[in-house]
């Protein structure tokens, strides 16, 4: 495909381009906005942009109650939030072993959340925060080990068993949730696994395992079978190879699929919401200021929502170019 050259051709296409990209932002920012008003700028009648910032929703909806040196704890902690986002940021920069700097940044960051509850008497929705990353990592980490070693598997079978399981994976994934929802509830039921994170990790991988696998399999489809075969040569294993020279290459393809298999657990809802009481995740953990039932509860609804979209945003950030990467791997041969 030839570019377009033509300087009105592109002004029309920057225009919509940039009148998408205005609709789309617009619902967020009117949500962060209405986060950060009182319960009397919120309802007015006539919709306020000028207006004094207040934090109570955040603190009514994190906290019990306000500590004392609550701002100089809120700014030490956004202050080292900013710190590990800039050391992942300029990893490449930096004259560190990369995997040191990632290891110190996820123990950092594991240390800030445990430090959290002991300096303020944080409210239940930072248990339901935890809860959250706890299940959307586990069945990310689980989702792509399982997923890439079936997805090479496949990729290099040619059988008919392979395309069984493709078959068979593909209409499991097309299924809607409510097909499975009761085995799933008796399974846990049986096992006394019900309101447990481990119940939902293992129910959102077998939900998220079937496009993982087709995805990475993609993947694995345009690495050619020279490299791994050149290795076994050398005297490698099949594993060693897959470990040493094919998951090196793959990682822009991993990396994608993983942020597409958090974006499926972090958002779900329903599989949440039936089989767990207490251990909630954000998606269910919002629902109830969402009701409308108490007008009150729609700064708080906003600041939820944000409250839990910053992480995500935060994350897709990160891994933007190896995203880029992923889903365009392929694209060009040759």
């Amino acid at each position: 495909m030839e570019p377009i050259k033509n300087p009105i051709a592109r002004l029309f296409i920057h225009l919509g381009l940039l009148v998408f990209a205005i609709y789309s932002v617009i619902p967020f920012v009117w949500t962060t906005l209405q986060s950060f008003k009182t319960f009397k700028d919120a309802n007015s009648r006539t919709p306020k942009f000028i207006f004094t910032p207040t934090w109570d929703n955040y603190a009514e909806l994190w906290l019990r109650s306000t500590p004392e040196n609550g701002p100089m704890i809120a700014w030490f902690l956004i202050l080292a939030v900013v710190l590990l986002i800039s050391l992942l940021l300029f990893v490449e920069y930096i004259p560190v072993k990369s995997s040191y700097i990632y290891w110190f940044v996820a123990i950092t960051f594991g240390a800030l959340l445990w430090w959290i509850p002991q300096a303020v008497d944080t409210a239940k929705f930072y248990d339901y925060f935890i809860n959250t990353i706890i299940v959307a990592t586990g069945t990310v980490v689980v989702s792509i080990s399982v997923g890439s070693l079936a997805g090479y598997a496949l990729s290099r079978y040619t059988g008919m068993a392979a395309v069984v399981v493709l078959i068979a994976a593909l209409a499991f994934r097309a299924l809607p949730r409510l097909a499975f929802i009761l085995p799933y509830y008796w399974i846990g039921q049986t096992l006394n696994l019900l309101d447990t994170r481990f119940l939902l990790i293992i129910v959102l991988v077998a939900v998220n395992q079937p496009f993982t696998i087709w995805m990475l399999r993609s993947f694995f489809m345009d690495i050619p079978k020279d490299l791994e075969e050149s290795a076994m040569v050398d005297g490698a294993s099949r594993f060693t190879a897959f470990r040493k020279v094919i998951i090196p290459i793959m990682w822009p393809g991993i990396i994608s699929t993983a942020l597409f298999s958090l974006l499926l657990s972090y958002n779900e809802f329903l599989l949440v919401r039936i089989l767990t009481q207490n251990n909630w995740t954000l998606p269910v953990a919002m629902s109830p200021y969402t009701g409308g039932e108490d007008p009150r509860h729609l700064m708080i609804a906003a600041a939820a929502s944000v409250s839990a979209t910053i992480p995500i945003v935060i994350v897709i950030l990160l891994f933007q170019k190896h995203l880029v990467k992923g889903l365009s791997a392929g694209a060009v041969k040759g």
